[in-house]
């Protein structure tokens, strides 16, 4: 990636809601540049997509979780992921090494909806077992990447 095209991804990861002209001016080039550059951004699939970050435990997600889960053979991986990506609860999903096949990062309401999640997932086919994590308190939590310094 270009010098200028982390710089801009970088404000964008900041403020998703800054126009094209702020960041034209706040980087020293035109208008017309920062929008070519970011329709190859958009179109290479370095920048996914524009978001809000909502603050969880102000809409009532008081809970969260990582769930380690081991799947019985990798057979069922598939459909392990399909199954994650039908529950808006689950957050991420990752493949991992280690004594679990997968990490899942979770949020819920309370103790009871991430009790009946659990149970939803442990009746998935090939699920062997889980272990669940339960977050008292988060003190860093981005998805911003450290563009910046970088060459």
């Amino acid at each position: 990636m270009k010098e200028l095209d982390r710089d801009i991804c970088a404000l964008l990861q900041e403020n998703a809601r800054l126009s094209l002209s702020e960041i034209a001016e706040r980087l020293g080039t035109s208008v017309p540049t920062v929008s070519e550059h970011v329709k190859k951004l958009e179109a290479e699939g370095i920048i996914r997509e524009y978001t809000t970050v909502l603050d969880p435990a102000l809409c009532g997600f008081d809970v969260t979780a990582f769930i380690f889960v081991d799947l019985e053979t990798s057979v069922h991986y598939d459909a392990f992921r399909r199954q994650c990506r039908t529950r808006k609860e689950i957050l991420e999903c990752h493949a991992i090494t280690g004594t679990a096949s997968h990490v899942l990062k979770v949020r819920v309401r309370t103790t009871s909806a991430l009790e009946q999640l659990l149970s939803a997932i442990q009746q998935w086919k090939g699920v062997d077992k889980t272990l669940t994590n339960v977050v008292l308190s988060t003190h860093k939590e981005t998805t911003n990447l450290p563009l910046l310094g970088m060459s």
